[in-house]
């Protein structure tokens, strides 16, 4: 309920109303018989597998709720490949033989869909003259209620796979990386002497970041509309050069806007903790407190569609492409990555003297080990046309993968390559000089904005995720670095251990092999810098600039042989991913380059020759002359550019083309193009709203 203009107090949150359109544990305890409650709780809770017995009655449940709450359909909603979310709407209602209809929904409706799977991208997975496809409900991550113009729909959660169980989802792969990551995380407890009592599995909190424009001005910008960001356009005399909108005072519209995004998300029990202004002018962010990983990216995705749609009932739009306009920052969604072991403890909180957390060493040794490995990979998942505006610009993190530790991480680590850990750093405090305001604990880490993978205090956050895309595909690959690296890291020791050596000998000396072999992935300086990049270079880290580049780590054989190892995505399920992945670069690409080419002619061209003629027509004064050879020359290289990119659309037209060979051409010269349009053909010669400067391509 928003403020009305007869109410003067805010409304606050209900404790109760969180949650409420979740089908969730306090829930099911009023709709479940006490044997059905402890065995799906023992699914969602301790991982343990699902009971099929119990399944209409769980159906049976969740109608009642569902129905209770004015739901009329349910649906299977899951993650296909394109990155975004899907599901098709069934009716509870079905006919009862005698001419009237009864509400029901089966235990089999509730395990499995079948949805036509000929219209998602299958990367040949499929033939598609095979039309079928499979959903299977993930328990794991609760049913919901979404209420949009006044329907309420029942969601379930579900994984999307073929006839012979490909995954053709992103949820498939995370939920078998997780499974994969739970088994080393056991084997390390036994090996520490923790005792093995329950589920072991990652968290994740997801920092969303997005643009609000308002509507009048977007039915006025075709490539807006289109493409999700600004292909023409001017510098604003004043963007963020001032740098006051990071953390600044929010305007009563927006404020109004993120109190409805706040209140829908805490019914559907999605933990928004903080909101805030984020570095562009119009740009925002919402994050999370920590959930479990599986959760949380159906939280995400949820996240995405509720901006988008509480946007629309207050006059905006919400801009989700990473770089919507030049000039300016664009959004991410960094990715804050932590482990919870079998004893419910986050094995990355080192505690004050991390140079004796055996656990957290060992850990964090493991991480590092698996980036190192595969950071190529990690490159691979956040390799989109969107992201690829965003990285390295001083906004983001480069495409060149390190790890920054901080100071006290990283000096412990040299001691233990330089015989063992004797002692922690310690931050000191903060004296702000003012007798009345306390002292203040010193971090031992600055946090290091420029660092793609940075560990803040008890968490590793990936800050290169694009904000369009699913949290799913950063997460699989962590996962299956961390897990090779817990595996390594376990066979090493349990040899050591083999011969005999004493566990905390056999701890040091594994621990220390491996930060040598794997210690060039770290870096603490300036990510951004040439130095950097040089240095990278020096030290044989990938550096793939653009997407094509990066998505040819997925084919590798190493990395092939790192998810077949551990059951996480087939060779074929890989190759097919990867030809997904270029495929929609490919089209995107295609698709704002088409829209350039068509703003160019049935806007740019005609307003230009306009402007032409009307200065003809002018007097004839050396200004006015002077100004008109200019716009004949600059209508002149805008018709030769907009020609080139119809060649080069056409060359890339053919599916089969090489992406990495022809789509680079298209953005190039789609570069030219913009950069003509947006030199003079602005604001009211265009008739339209000026956003941003032309936007790059790529960094060719």
């Amino acid at each position: 309920m928003r403020q009305t203009p007869g109410n003067t107090h805010a409304r606050g949150f209900d404790p109760a109303e969180f949650g409420c359109s979740v089908f969730g544990l306090k829930t099911m305890r009023n709709y479940l018989s006490e044997h059905a409650y402890r065995s799906l709780t023992s699914t969602i809770i301790q991982g343990q597998p699902i009971d099929p017995a119990i399944a209409d009655e769980v159906a049976d449940a969740m109608r009642t709720w569902a129905v209770e709450r004015g739901a009329t359909h349910f649906t299977h909603w899951f993650l296909p490949l394109t990155g975004t979310t899907a599901g098709k709407h069934e009716a509870f209602l079905s006919p009862d033989g005698e001419g009237g209809a009864i509400s029901q929904f089966s235990g089999r409706e509730l395990i499995q869909g079948e949805p036509d799977a000929s219209s998602f991208p299958n990367g040949g997975l499929r033939a598609t003259f095979e039309a079928r496809g499979y959903t299977a409900w993930d328990p794991t991550s609760p049913a919901f209620i979404m209420e949009t113009a006044q329907v309420a729909i029942l969601y379930v959660p579900t994984i999307f796979c073929g006839h012979n169980g490909e995954a053709l989802d992103k949820k498939t792969p995370l939920l078998r990386s997780q499974r994969a990551l739970e088994i080393q995380l056991k084997r390390m407890a036994r090996l520490f002497g923790i005792v093995d009592s329950g589920h072991a599995y990652a968290t994740l909190g997801a920092e969303q970041e997005y643009f609000l424009v308002d509507l009048k001005m977007v039915g006025l910008r075709p490539d807006l509309k289109v493409t999700g960001r600004t292909l023409f356009g001017r510098t604003s005399p004043r963007q963020q050069q001032m740098e006051d909108h990071y953390f600044g005072h929010v305007k009563p519209r927006v404020l109004a806007f993120m109190d409805e995004v706040d209140q829908t998300l805490w019914r559907l029990g999605i933990p928004a903790k903080m909101r805030h202004n984020e570095a562009a002018p119009s740009q925002f962010e919402v994050a999370p407190v920590f959930e479990e990983q599986n959760l949380a990216v159906d939280h995400n995705m949820l996240t995405m569609l509720v901006l988008q749609e509480v946007a629309a009932r207050h006059g905006f739009l919400c801009l989700l492409h990473e770089k919507p306009f030049a000039g300016i920052n664009g959004s991410g969604k960094h990715n804050n990555w932590s482990p919870t072991g079998p004893d419910g403890r986050n094995w990355l909180r080192p505690g004050k003297t991390p140079h004796e957390n055996a656990v957290f060493l060992a850990m964090l040794t493991a991480i590092v080990s698996g980036v190192d490995k595969f950071a190529h990979l990690l490159r691979a998942t956040i390799a989109t046309a969107g992201n690829d505006h965003r990285l390295g610009s001083h906004e983001a993190p480069p495409a060149i993968i390190s790890v920054y530790l901080g100071e006290q991480l990283t000096d412990i680590f040299s001691q233990i390559m330089h015989g063992g850990a004797r002692s922690s750093r310690s931050g000191g405090t903060i004296r702000p000089g003012i007798p009345t305001v306390p002292t203040l604990p010193r971090d031992t880490t600055d946090r290091n904005r420029t660092s793609p993978l940075a560990f803040t205090g008890n968490k590793f956050e990936l800050r290169a995720v694009g904000s369009f895309q699913s949290c799913a595909g950063p997460n699989v690959a962590f996962n299956a670095l961390v897990t090779w690296g817990i595996d390594e890291l376990c066979t090493a020791l349990e040899a050591r251990i083999a011969e005999g050596v004493a566990f905390d000998a056999a701890l040091q000396s594994v621990l220390s092999t491996f930060i040598r072999e794997h210690k060039r992935i770290l870096f603490d300086g300036d990510n951004y810098s040439e130095a950097w990049r040089q240095k990278a270079a020096k030290r044989g880290l990938p550096n793939a600039a653009t997407t094509p580049e990066a998505l040819e780590a997925l084919i590798q054989p190493e990395v092939i042989e790192l998810f077949a190892r551990y059951d996480i995505l087939s060779e074929r399920e890989l190759r097919a991913r990867h030809g997904i992945y270029l495929d929609i670069y490919r089209k995107s690409v295609l698709i704002e380059a088409e829209c350039a080419l068509n703003m160019v002619r049935t806007l740019i061209v005609p307003a230009g020759l306009a402007y032409a003629e009307n200065l003809r027509r002018a007097a004839d004064t050396p200004p006015i002359s002077r100004l008109r050879d200019r716009v004949d020359q600059l209508n002149d290289r805008l018709l030769i550019a907009a020609e080139q990119l119809e060649t080069a659309i056409a060359a890339c037209a053919p599916e089969e083309a090489l992406t990495r060979q022809h789509t680079p051409k298209v953005a190039f010269v789609a570069i030219t193009l913009a950069s003509i349009g947006g030199a003079i053909f602005t604001g009211r010669h265009l008739g339209v709203v000026g956003f941003g400067l032309a936007y790059r391509w790529l960094a060719l």
